[in-house]
């Protein structure tokens, strides 16, 4: 429900005050859990509702800092790291939470996550601006200027804007919402998108129960399996990113095809060859590597989204949030259709499969419309005109002469 109001909001004013008010709602209803739990259910779920509503606005909020801050050869670096803090609150949180309450007990788990979260709000609400080029105003602009105050250096500011077009450096608060829901590009990039996080979702929730109840692990083994898969899914997903920006010898097209086919369709792969693998550690390996591969989505179908709406990305990425969301239905939804019982077999070969099916067969609809070029759609009227002028404008002298001078000889 937070979702597409976000991203409205984020059109409209930009990102640092409807998000500041996202961190506002998650503060206050964290803050507000443990009342809640004491009061009752719908209390309870009413502050659950509201950290939900905070939840829905990071997607459009990593896709805004993309649009206004990320140069383009670095979109993938962004895309990785701002990604990334999914898996990283999940491992920092739940060790945090163990840790206070075997010590000063659950509720101090809900106000220490509300304080940090004031914390990190306040520092947003000080350093963000929605403009790199609002940054130059808080400090000097000549070299004497400080990075650690803020203030963006002219070559700083034109290594950001390198190659963007006037549509995509100004805020426009018009969003061609048409013309991006039915571009070809854009639908098979939120159909990768839907087909991994389904498999990622279903895989995170029920593997503990696959482990335990059909391979036979013990508590302790399906505990250090599931933990490895995920904690391997964070450096890949960084040292990805990395090799998606600065490996300058493969084109960026071929580079997004190879990075979704591991995030996509070797997921897939792996998933469809866990139920019909009879060795523990290949079983085991096909787990880790699926967590794994997983990580190379930002360098993937993110990527690919976000080079090719451009100065809209933020709508793109949103939606993807969106799909995250409706995955948190369909993975639960297939288990409690296909499964009898926890060690039903049967039901788990199907589960693997109807996954590893989806994403191979979002992989492969992936390769004829992966582009690094900008929609027809980021093309305004008023950015081509401007483009076309600056053209003019850095037209070399030698350019001239030699036109001339040609011209001469004829």
């Amino acid at each position: 429900m937070g979702t597409f109001p976000f991203n409205v909001a984020y059109v409209k004013w930009g990102a640092k005050y409807p998000f500041l008010l996202s961190g506002v709602i998650s503060a206050l209803s964290t803050a507000l859990t443990p009342l809640a739990a004491q009061t009752g259910m719908v209390a309870f779920v009413g502050v659950r509702f509201l950290q939900g509503l905070a939840f829905a606005a990071d997607f459009a909020c990593l896709g805004m800092l993309t649009v206004r801050w990320a140069p383009l050869a670095e979109t993938g670096i962004f895309l990785g790291f701002l990604t990334s803090f999914t898996p990283l609150a999940n491992t920092v949180s739940n060790a945090a939470s163990g840790l206070f309450c075997t010590t000063v007990g659950w509720r101090w788990a809900f106000y220490a996550h509300a304080g940090f979260t004031v914390v990190a709000f306040v520092f947003w609400l000080i350093f963000y601006s929605d403009d790199p080029q609002e940054h130059r105003d808080l400090g000097l602009l000549n070299d004497s200027c400080l990075p650690n105050i803020g203030c963006v250096r002219p070559k700083e500011l034109e290594w950001i804007q390198k190659d963007k077009t006037q549509g995509h450096i100004n805020r426009d608060p018009y969003l061609p919402y048409r013309a991006i829901c039915f571009n070809r590009t854009i639908l098979i990039v939120w159909f990768n998108a839907l087909t991994e996080l389904v498999a990622v979702v279903s895989l995170l929730t029920y593997a503990p129960i696959y482990l335990n109840k059909v391979l036979g692990l013990s508590i302790e083994s399906t505990a250090f399996w599931t933990a490895l898969g995920s904690g391997l899914h964070l450096p890949v997903k960084l040292v990805m990113a990395f090799l998606s920006d600065y490996v300058k010898c493969v084109s960026e097209v071929k580079k997004m095809i190879f990075f979704n086919t591991l995030a996509v369709g070797f997921v897939g792969l792996f998933m469809g060859l866990i139920p019909f693998t009879s060795s523990l550690p290949a079983a085991l390996s096909f787990f880790v590597l699926t967590y794994a591969m997983a990580g190379a989505n930002s360098s993937g179908f993110y990527k690919c989204g976000t080079l090719h709406a451009r100065q809209y990305a933020h709508f793109v990425l949103a939606t993807i949030q969106f799909t995250k969301c409706t995955a948190l239905f369909i993975g639960p939804g297939l288990y409690a259709l296909l499964m009898r019982t926890d060690d039903d077999k049967r039901g788990w070969m199907w589960l693997f499969l109807i996954n590893a099916l989806a994403t191979m067969l979002a992989n492969f609809l992936f390769y004829p419309v992966v582009t690094d070029q900008p929609a027809a759609f980021t093309k305004t009227e008023e950015s081509d005109a401007k483009d076309q002028g600056s053209k003019s404008k850095d037209q070399s002298p030698s350019t001239s002469q030699s036109t001339s001078k040609s011209t001469e000889i004829e």
